[in-house]
């Protein structure tokens, strides 16, 4: 039901079909009524910005992960694509293993990783995690998911991390009892030190409900890791995502993905507003299973941006899908900043192989966006940044939307997903959209944006690439 309920509202129909829900809009501001039909879409939660904190570093972000590892009571959740074999990760493990709670059997602790990259090399984080079932595997699961698209001859003889391109768990979101941190970050060593990201720390009992629910339904369809690092499918669950009917995987994971979206949004009959001044939409997109909810709130969101608008969009890698181009070059009014690493700050430069040459290869396509949306004479409202920070790799992704002639945001996108084909059609991805009326957390925002667009320089679009880029991205555009 999510689906119709979306696709209508999204494709901007004053009336939605008989089965969807009209909900009132808390907003009472002019300049953030324009986002009064997420209330419709996705789930709401309306917080207190008091309740919201932005932190910019990467040490801050760690810091933050190894309090709360050493200090939550009661449940701990963490998703990541994976977690890294150093010191600074083994240290993450070791907080969990020694909480008190944890001793007590007070504290449950749930992992999801995904498999390919989970399992990647000898040691690894199905490794790195072992002892931690070991201690108390009655109240720590470790679960790894696996793209029902990696099967037979590909999955028998596709390498190590080249089957990674077919489909990945890339959600990141860190529950603590009542306290979420959604960021972009791995929990890995470069994203503790100097891998530049965003990271938020909200406090909210039912969104941390919401993501904890999310993800025990994605747990239910991964792969469950026990202490002797055995893998089986979980208990309850019949259909192997590289083995027998892949149809009937994707059809019964994709329903209950959309049944949790489904029954959340009709939880919400009644949106509380006393004492909230900012309200948290999650959206969350996984295209291999047919949910399509982040997208498509995405491109509502673009196609909307009014005249003398402001968009800032960040993201690590540059590689927007045909529609998120096609609809910022025609639809968008708003002026559009996009901020992207410089191929000196990006993860891949200097990889071995075929992945050495990926940072060219964001450079080529950000050269024919550029040559697209000049040749429609769009040049004077869209301008294409790059990051460079000595020594520092850029990872950072997002949206922050300026109302028009306003100094400051009113609204921010923050999340894992990179605005690419990998991130809408092979990806399981989430993201928030935080429309807020504090105008404390309206210049925190701008502030966040201002420090990372503040080591942007104009995009060099037209640097050498080497001739099998042109071919390879021709090729496997969507894979990267």
């Amino acid at each position: 039901m999510i689906r119709r309920i979306v696709n209508s509202v999204v494709e901007g129909c004053l009336q939605t079909p008989s089965e969807s829900y009209i909900y009132p809009h808390p907003f009472t501001k002019s300049d953030t009524l324009s986002f009064s039909w997420l209330t419709n879409v996705s789930p709401c939660f309306p917080v207190n910005a008091k309740n919201i904190q932005i932190i910019s570093e990467p040490k801050q972000f760690y810091d933050t992960i190894l309090h709360y590892c050493s200090t939550a009571s009661q449940r701990i959740t963490l998703v990541s694509l994976y977690i890294g074999i150093g010191e600074l990760e083994k240290n993450l493990i070791n907080a969990l293993k020694e909480n008190k709670y944890f001793g007590n059997n007070n504290l449950k602790i749930n992992i999801l990783l995904d498999y390919t990259r989970g399992s990647r090399d000898r040691e690894n984080s199905r490794t790195v995690l072992q002892p931690l079932l070991q201690q108390n595997e009655s109240n720590c699961t470790v679960s790894l998911y696996h793209t029902p698209f990696l099967r037979g001859l590909l999955k028998k003889y596709l390498p190590n991390r080249f089957n990674e391109i077919v489909g990945l768990q890339h959600m990141k979101l860190y529950v603590f009892d009542d306290t979420l941190v959604i960021s972009g970050a791995n929990l890995s060593n470069d994203y503790f030190t100097n891998r530049q990201d965003r990271y938020f720390i909200i406090k909210d009992k039912k969104l941390t409900d919401f993501y904890c629910g999310l993800v025990r339904k994605v747990e239910s369809f991964s792969l469950r890791m026990d202490k002797h690092n055995k893998i089986n499918l979980s208990n309850n669950w019949q259909y192997s995502p590289y083995d027998g009917n892949k149809r009937k995987f994707i059809e019964k994971a994709g329903d209950l993905i959309e049944q949790h979206l489904d029954d959340a949004i009709k939880d919400q009959n009644m949106i509380q507003t006393q004492g909230c001044d900012t309200w948290v939409f999650p959206t969350i997109q996984m295209g291999q299973l047919g949910i399509e909810h982040d997208s498509l709130i995405t491109e509502r969101i673009l196609a909307e941006a009014p005249k003398n608008a402001k968009l800032k969009i960040a993201t690590g890698y540059f590689n927007l899908t045909s529609q998120y181009m096609s609809t910022l070059i025609y639809e968008t009014r708003a002026n559009c900043e996009i901020l992207m690493a410089h191929p000196n700050a990006n993860g891949f430069l200097n990889a071995k192989g075929i992945a050495g040459g990926i940072p060219f290869a964001y450079s080529l396509i950000a050269r024919m966006f550029k040559k697209q949306f000049e040749n429609k004479n769009q040049g004077f409202r869209i301008k294409l940044l790059e990051y460079l920070r000595d020594g520092w790799t850029y990872h950072a992704k997002g949206l922050w939307y300026y109302p028009p002639h306003s100094e400051y945001p009113c609204m921010t996108i923050v999340g894992s997903p990179n605005f690419g084909a990998r991130s809408v059609v092979r990806d399981l991805e989430t993201q928030l959209v935080i429309v807020t009326e504090n105008s404390e957390l309206r210049k925190q925002l701008h502030e966040e944006c201002h420090n990372l667009y503040k080591l942007g320089q104009d995009a060099q679009t037209q640097r050498d690439v080497p001739s099998w880029i042109y071919v390879f991205v021709k090729l496997f555009r969507t894979y990267f």
